[in-house]
């Protein structure tokens, strides 16, 4: 054992084992499934530096975790070999009334982090959490499970919320967040960290408020040690502690804009010199493998190298299926260089894929398939037409509308099989917007096929404005479009079986704590008819 081990956990067989010896006396009372591992270690530092979080709520369970790292920011400072964990999961928050328990292990392949997938359970019930390490006790964490498959609960509130850029802003929406009441679960749609350091400031913020940790991220440490500077906050770790999460992720849990297996770094005009997708596909395995640890996932959302398998679905009973999709993975890299501007010829390609051919058919078939009221397609980027043109078209070649083919096929999809009341939850721009999906953007009288509402971030961007320059601009072309904000915050969604409430919650600062949370906009869509109504 190394000095720096030595001084962060001391082992012993009854509470103080030391070193390689002990943990071989250990394993001569210990069941195989715990060999090499330690039962009572004692911890100088406090170990539970990150907090808790639930997810993945199921109507018999849920997911629970933790990451033991008394020293966090250093690679976690955990000896490489594997503690014995405990949890408890009860009724109430004083945990006096037990409903499961158990025993896991942190391991250090990964990173001393916890998934425990909790089973047994009652639908639609809230329960409380935590873990103990020898004599150190996590804080307790609130969870929800899921309702009954066949139960009609009279309603699901939930919020969309995510990129969060250090640097550039404060969780201050996080609290807010945290302090919300009766939240099933909270949505994140992705950039929970982000990869490059901003010097100074980050592109179309202000000035930077808080430092990250080291340059761009690259190995597993690097990325381990972020995923750690974000969590520290304190903000952040009450929010998932007080509700579980549904995790996506986007393009910064990686590296800006990748698509498939192509980084941005793709030998185009902007980046002559090309990462080979070898090369990448290494850092996409070591970024995977670090967000599966820091998230409350369980074990099918383990990837398997560089590729993973992201996307899943949860039901809410019979009011709400969910679909959690990932639009990086499985994507054409994207076409004209990525150069946002007028459509190039690769626009138009008929066989553009957004979500990979095998993604794409199992939502169509969950869609055509689902009986529950709502819908919900938890997804990253802007799914609606946004033309920013004067005279000519003007697109953003990072999202579906550079994908024109890929998108058309979805929509088509859900016209021709009359599937009703899709609402797509979106992210990854840094604004608030929603609108009326059309299948034809260009026809006002077009079929509706869905609303789609757009969270804006919790800190990238920092502060904002309440509208921009184009913005009058901006919805005369897209007349579908019925709301934008440029303010920081998140969206708040109710639904039952009549209706579904988007509120637009923002702040008016992220460069310093404490702004309060205000409504900005709240729509409402009417089960069967389809179009965004303002409340």
């Amino acid at each position: 054992m190394d000095s720096t081990t030595r001084q962060i956990l001391d082992l012993s067989r009854r509470g103080l084992l030391r070193g390689a010896t002990a943990a071989a006396a250990l394993a001569a009372i210990t069941p195989a499934s715990f060999r090499h591992a330690v039962a009572q270690p004692v911890f100088r530092a406090y170990p539970f530096t990150m907090g808790v979080a639930s997810g993945e709520p199921l109507p018999d369970g849920v997911v629970i975790w933790t990451r033991l790292a008394p020293e966090p920011l250093a690679g976690g400072g955990m000896p490489r070999i594997a503690v014995e964990v405990t949890w408890e999961v009860a009724t109430d928050r004083q945990m006096r009334n037990i409903a499961a328990r158990g025993t896991a292990l942190a391991r250090p392949e990964l990173g001393h982090a916890v998934h425990v997938e909790v089973e047994g359970l009652q639908p639609a019930r809230t329960y409380f959490y935590r873990f103990r390490a020898g004599r150190e006790a996590s804080p307790v964490g609130r969870t929800r499970t899921a309702p009954a498959a066949e139960a009609m609960p009279d309603r699901l509130r939930f919020v969309s919320a995510g990129c969060q850029h250090w640097e550039v802003g404060y969780y201050t929406a996080w609290r807010h967040i945290a302090e919300t009441e009766n939240l099933d679960f909270v949505a994140h749609y992705g950039d929970y960290i982000y990869e490059y350091r901003a010097r100074g400031g980050a592109p179309g913020s202000a000035v930077a408020v808080r430092q990250h940790n080291s340059e761009e991220i690259y190995t597993i440490d690097d990325y381990r040690n972020r995923y750690a500077l974000y969590r520290s906050d304190a903000d952040l770790q009450a929010a998932h502690a007080a509700h579980p999460f549904l995790m996506s992720f986007d393009d910064h849990e990686v590296d800006n804009n990748w698509a498939g297996a192509i980084s941005e770094e793709d030998g185009g005009a902007r980046f002559p010199v090309a990462v080979p997708p070898e090369i990448f596909a290494l850092r996409k395995q070591i970024a995977f493998q670090a967000w599966w640890e820091a998230m409350p996932l369980r074990r099918a959302q383990l990837p398997r190298g560089p590729e993973m398998t992201a996307w899943r679905a949860l039901r809410w009973g019979r009011l709400a299926d969910i679909a959690v999709l990932d639009t990086r993975s499985h994507r054409d890299d994207q076409p004209c260089g990525d150069i946002n501007g007028a459509p190039c010829e690769a626009v138009r390609n008929p066989q553009a894929q957004v979500l990979g051919a095998v993604q794409e058919a199992w939502l169509m078939d969950r869609l055509a398939a689902t009986s529950a009221t709502w819908k919900v397609l938890a997804q990253q980027v802007p799914m609606m037409q946004r033309d920013f043109g004067g005279n000519a078209p003007f697109i953003s070649m990072d999202k579906w509308d550079a994908y024109p083919a890929a998108r058309e096929r979805l929509f088509r999809h859900i016209h021709e099989r009359q599937v009703k009341n899709v609402a797509v939850l979106t992210g990854d721009v840094h604004q608030a917007w929603a609108a009326t999906l059309r299948l034809d953007f260009a026809d006002e009288n077009s079929p509706v096929v869905g609303t789609e509402f757009v969270a804006t971030s919790i800190s990238s961007n920092g502060d904002g404005t309440e509208t921009l320059g184009q913005t009058e601009r901006v919805l005369a072309r897209n007349p579908h479009i019925g709301f934008f904000n440029n303010r920081r915050g998140y969206s708040l969604h109710e639904a039952n079986a009549e209706r579904l409430e988007a509120r637009f919650i923002g702040l008016d600062y992220v460069t310093r704590p404490g702004a309060p949370a205000v409504e900005k906009g709240r729509f409402v869509v009417e089960a069967g008819g389809g179009a965004l109504l303002r409340a």
